[in-house]
């Protein structure tokens, strides 16, 4: 068991004060502090304290030897660990976004490959062989698209949005992929010309504090506002605003996202747990390389309705169960009262987000305050306690100790 300090990624939609706050950094030059990553990515690997003098990226670590701290199950299995463990604050939509099945990675990352495409080229789709599930777990009121709406409903939204009563015969005839493939095609011109009357019709209504974060208007104006108000070279992610489940999520709720499922974070602090990968395919509200072709191969063209996690409560440790054996995330409340003690199956992280904790094994004890970090390695017997009360979010990979 030992301390770990995560990697800072300043990426320009994140807000400048949760994350300072979380990690006790000033932030005197407001610069935004988007995600915190803690894992293994070859990109940003977190760094373990061995001891005072001695400190190892966590990739380096494990690959020393991947069964004394994955365990030799999941070192087989993953030769790695198989999850990156974030925290993130989104104060500016992140694009819409879609990520690859494991096999549909594999067949993009060798291609590029093929093709000489460099790994940190900016029009390259795919930045390793893996697949990208992910669950995310909001620490504030979170709010994000997730999915398309199903048949009936977005059949609604077509017929009662005027701008869009043009593309219900499209729907109606070609279903989910043909108008979501018909809208990503259009010429910019097309596009500025059907979104231009929406938006200036909803812009009112925006900056008088009058429309709903449940409602696309905001979300849409809100995009436009991002670019003063110029209706020229409108960001086509509107038609997604539209097309997509737009789901709000209260402090402790989370939800999964799987492959091919079409998403975008609009606004909130969350805790996000993803397979050890960075693949993205864009949809819009991005000025990052979109290629809609090869969007289109990898979405889920069907409605869905969101299925919000509350998780399932044992004891101190509340455990949000993921479809799928990279990971699983959970939340521990330890106070006065409640010693939580646990065995790991593989490698965990633990990241203190509220109060002050002891973790211990046989050997030693190490004093968490917030916004500290931990690795535990596989086998590990440990017990969280405290003379307060603390929260901790732990990440770790679905098995039985």
């Amino acid at each position: 068991m030992y301390k770990l300090t995560g990697k800072i990624q300043h990426y320009s939609w994140g807000g400048t004060a949760y994350i300072p706050a979380l990690l006790g950094i000033e932030n005197t030059a407001q610069q935004p502090y988007a995600e915190y990553w803690m894992g293994a990515h070859s990109s940003n690997p977190s760094i373990v304290h061995l001891n005072e003098n001695k400190r190892i990226a966590l990739n380096e670590l494990i690959k020393e030897d991947a069964s004394e701290w994955l365990g030799e199950t999941v070192a087989q299995q993953f030769g790695e660990l198989p999850y990156l463990f974030k925290v993130l604050d989104v104060k500016d939509m992140l694009s819409i976004q879609v990520h690859p099945s494991k096999a549909g990675a594999e067949k993009g990352f060798v291609r590029e490959n093929e093709a000489g495409i460099p790994l940190n080229a900016p029009y390259r789709n795919y930045k390793d062989d893996n697949h990208k599930p992910e669950v995310m777990l909001a620490l504030s009121e979170f709010w994000l698209l997730h999915g398309f709406k199903e048949k009936k409903l977005l059949s609604q939204t077509l017929q009662q949005t005027e701008t869009f009563k043009i593309l219900l015969p499209v729907f109606e005839k070609e279903g989910y992929y043909g108008l979501y493939k018909q809208v990503m095609e259009l010429p910019q011109a097309t596009v500025d010309g059907m979104l231009e009357p929406l938006l200036r019709r909803s812009e009112p209504l925006y900056k008088a504090n009058q429309l709903s974060k449940s409602t696309p208007a905001y979300w849409a104006c809100k995009t436009a506002m991002l670019h003063d108000g110029n209706y020229t070279g409108i960001d086509r992610g509107i038609f997604s605003i539209y097309f997509f489940n737009i789901v709000q999520l209260h402090p402790g709720q989370a939800i999964f996202q799987g492959a091919g499922v079409p998403h975008a974070y609009l606004e909130g602090q969350n805790i996000e747990l993803m397979s050890n990968s960075d693949n993205v395919l864009r949809g819009g509200l991005t000025t990052k390389h979109i290629d809609v072709p090869e969007l289109l191969k990898h979405i889920l063209f069907e409605g869905i309705a969101p299925q919000i996690m509350n998780g399932e409560k044992k004891g101190a440790e509340t455990i949000y169960h993921c479809p799928v054996p990279d990971f699983e995330v959970s939340h521990i409340m330890a106070d006065k009262q409640t010693t939580f003690t646990h065995t790991a199956f593989s490698a965990e992280i633990l990241l203190v987000t509220e109060g002050e904790a002891d973790m211990a094994t046989s050997l030693q004890t190490l004093h968490l305050k917030k916004g500290e970090s931990v690795l535990v390695g596989a086998s590990e017997t440990y017990s969280i306690s405290t003379d307060t009360r603390a929260m901790l979010y732990k990440a770790a990979v679905p098995g039985t100790a």
